[in-house]
């Protein structure tokens, strides 16, 4: 029976502790198990060059021992500090918020921390800042989520200053071989308008997000091209700036209009708001005017009426950014093979619900 240093037994659920009286570390291990303290650190970091009984022998020193690895001795042992870096903008917004929750728990799993820098401000100085930060700590490779252009020139720049760091980039395309991870807005923008189009509705009209957003731009575009390629007019896009409030007063200026019927949004809170906008004026959705959104927020399908929207992956895109960094990661430090780069487009899937129907045919 191990004994504590007043000679009763050692207390349960406590580290034990060396002949000096400290917590037992990874020499106390080296020196039971009859090892060298290297051959502890290749245990640690799963090494396959070591022998199963030798495994074994310095895993049974550790548990009698009450020996457990500190973050600083893999650190030491592995080269690595198992820490990541995150930048986000508009982190309180679904979409980055669902994405930075899925980072996380991917991280977690694969016994890693994250340090995450919210940025309020999309400036070269600032995004530059926030990368030299994350490296300064020690970080093991940065994700960025850059939903703006500017953020996306910002970043490349600072990747000229940080060039040893692993960088995976959400939604901007560095243009320098940096891997990418985005949902495909191009084609759920289209899905929304041929949905409406097929429903017979003589064209589609749009509330688009703010202009120099990578996705409201890609959105815009792929929209416009869609009742181009139908022989369908193409109305003026209004602009809002992703709140509920702004689509709820473009969506005012929409209901007046007899011959709007078909309104697709750039996102589920701007569509919240031209469905109350509708509401007051008097028009029934769907059946005077359809309405579409994007992003398939939690509260969608319990709108009144429930919510047709694009359904955006936002948990894949997290998960796959890590699992696209640490790949980087492995590569860089263990020589193993050379890290996919290039764009890694997550699909997106229209959810038909009650908010959308055929367009009623009126008499002139």
């Amino acid at each position: 029976m191990t004994r504590s240093a007043t000679g009763g037994p050692a207390p349960k659920g406590r580290s034990r502790r060396n002949f000096a009286g400290a917590r037992p570390v990874m020499d106390d291990v080296a020196r039971l198990a009859g090892v060298s303290k290297q051959t502890v650190s290749r245990v640690l970091n799963d090494n396959p060059a070591v022998r199963p009984e030798t495994r074994e022998t310095v895993l049974e020193a550790m548990r009698s021992l009450g020996y457990r690895p500190s973050r600083s001795a893999r650190s030491l042992a592995s080269g690595r500090t198992r820490m990541l870096g995150v930048i986000s903008f508009d982190a309180a917004r679904y979409g980055p918020a669902s994405i930075l929750t899925a980072i996380n728990t991917a991280a977690q799993k694969a016994g890693y921390l994250v340090s995450s820098i919210a940025l309020d401000s999309a400036d070269r100085n600032t995004v530059v800042d926030a990368v030299h930060r994350l490296s300064g700590e020690g970080a093991d490779g940065v994700i960025a989520i850059a939903p703006q252009s500017r953020v996306g020139r910002a970043l490349a720049e600072a990747r000229l200053d940080s060039p040893d760091t692993p960088l995976v980039v959400l939604e901007s395309d560095l243009g320098d071989g940096t891997p990418l991870v985005t949902a495909d807005s191009r084609d759920g923008a289209r899905k929304a308008t041929r949905h409406l189009l097929d429903l017979g509705h003589a064209t589609v009209w749009h509330i688009a997000g703010p202009t120099g957003w990578i996705s409201a731009d890609q959105r815009t575009a792929s929209w416009r091209a869609c009742l181009e390629a139908a022989g369908a007019e193409v109305p003026e896009p209004l602009v809002g700036d992703w709140s509920a409030d702004s689509g709820y007063e473009l969506g005012r200026l929409l209901a007046r209009r007899p011959e709007v019927t078909a309104v697709f949004a750039s996102n589920d809170q701007m569509a919240l708001g031209v469905l109350r906008a509708f509401h007051e004026a008097g028009r029934q959705v769907p059946d005077d005017a359809s309405v579409v959104g994007y992003d398939d927020i939690p509260e969608a399908a319990h709108l009144l009426p429930p919510l047709t929207t694009v359904r955006t992956d936002f948990a894949e895109i997290g998960t796959r950014s890590l699992r696209l960094l640490l790949d980087r990661i492995d590569g860089g430090i263990e020589g193993g093979a050379a890290a996919p780069e290039g764009q890694s487009l997550v699909p997106v899937e229209l959810v038909v619900r009650h908010s959308t129907g055929p367009a009623l045919r009126r008499p002139l």
